[in-house]
């Protein structure tokens, strides 16, 4: 017998416009991409390549850049 997860499982399926919201929402948080990945179901590679074609930074700002 297979135990299913109790997180959401999307891997394969197309991102809907609620997902890339709940992306860029998790990315201006500074969450960490694993936990983004988990939250919408997706594995890190498929979170990487989305907010690559969505021109969304999953990197945290650098605390110790002054601006100038």
């Amino acid at each position: 017998m297979t135990i299913l997860p109790k997180y959401i499982r999307n891997t394969g399926k197309p991102w809907t416009n609620k997902d890339l919201e709940q992306l860029e929402t998790l990315a201006e948080h500074d969450t960490p991409t694993p936990v983004i990945g988990l939250k919408l179901g997706r594995t890190v590679a498929a979170v990487y390549g989305q907010a690559s074609k969505q021109g969304i930074s999953l990197m945290p700002p650098n605390p110790h850049h002054k601006k100038r």
